[in-house]
């Protein structure tokens, strides 16, 4: 049977960083991000009314702890914990204190099997007390999490399949673009085809084009590594840029972003496999670009 379940949108993203206060100081004086307390060990920030939008927790090693979605409704959150079950993936269930802390009702982990990453899904996150003021940066929201993994087809496969995502384009042998059903943006989770399960990027999509822009300057300024862009992505017509936070881990602001009806969307188009399907504009990423970010495995507390 298909899966039914519902999602609103791409909820939060937790990164592992090696030092907690050098990316604090960078994701609030050069992302833009505000802070917005602590979960436990987790620092906590935001770029919009969200109680969150990104965690990070101190480790020996930079990369990926877990993706976040948030399903439609209690009941959707129930219909995934029963189907997770149903396929035998183990599910844990977080603590009453940790989901209070993350100021979010209700939620369930488990490891996605071809990544070795661990989504969580939960239902209601709160509003924050106060109102999200940009700075630097006019961010609407995050964006997507791009993740690479060596299993591409087959994970591909069972999050069509399996977890209601929906493909939106594919660029042949490289990237699969997709939507978490029924959310409209064209891609909240990307699949890039790699030689290893690792973090690809995380995406923060902004108001406007002077974002990027300014960015571009403020990056150069800041002596902070530009791996890829400015330029202009075919398949979502998003304009890019993408830099290095202090750990190699990749970071991408985006403007603008192509959007889905839930009902009789276009078909999935496959682009070819070239540089001229990653940009309208001829920029090449760096070696450096997605290079840096392990995915940490789920450990129940």
């Amino acid at each position: 049977m298909p899966a039914d379940f519902r999602y609103r949108r791409l909820g939060y993203v937790a990164l592992n960083v090696t030092d907690v206060e050098r990316t604090k100081a960078f994701y609030a004086d050069i992302v833009g991000l505000q802070a917005a307390g602590s979960a436990g060990d987790e620092h906590l920030f935001r770029c919009t009314d969200a109680h969150h939008d990104v965690v990070i927790q101190q480790s020996a090693e930079p990369g990926l702890r877990r993706i976040a979605w948030e399903m439609a409704s209690s009941d959707d959150l129930v219909k995934i914990e029963n189907h997770l079950s149903n396929l035998g993936l183990k599910v844990h269930i977080v603590s009453r204190q940790e989901c209070e802390a993350l100021g979010i009702e209700r939620a369930i982990r488990t490891t996605q099997p071809h990544t070795g990453a661990c989504f969580e899904f939960f239902h209601h996150m709160r509003a924050a007390t106060q109102q999200f003021e940009p700075t630097v940066a006019k961010i609407v929201r995050l964006g997507h999490v791009v993740i690479a993994t060596q299993d591409h087809q087959a994970c591909e496969k069972f999050l069509l399949d399996e977890f209601n995502f929906r493909a939106s384009d594919r660029i042949e042998g490289a990237v699969t673009f997709m939507r978490c059903f029924p959310n409209p943006l064209h891609h909240s989770l990307g699949l890039s085809n790699g030689k290893r399960n690792h973090l690809h990027h995380v995406n923060f999509m902004v108001t406007d084009l002077d974002d990027i822009g300014t960015a571009f300057y403020r990056l150069q300024k800041n002596n902070v590594p530009i791996v890829y862009g400015p330029g202009r992505h075919p398949p979502s017509g998003s304009v890019f840029l993408y830099y290095l936070d202090p750990d190699g881990m990749t970071l991408e602001f985006s403007y603008g972003m192509e959007e889905f009806p839930e009902v009789e969307p276009r078909e999935p188009r496959l682009l070819p496999k070239s540089l001229q399907s990653f940009d309208y504009w001829g920029a090449v990423p760096t070696p450096e670009f997605a290079a840096k970010g392990e995915i940490e495995p789920l450990v129940a507390v």
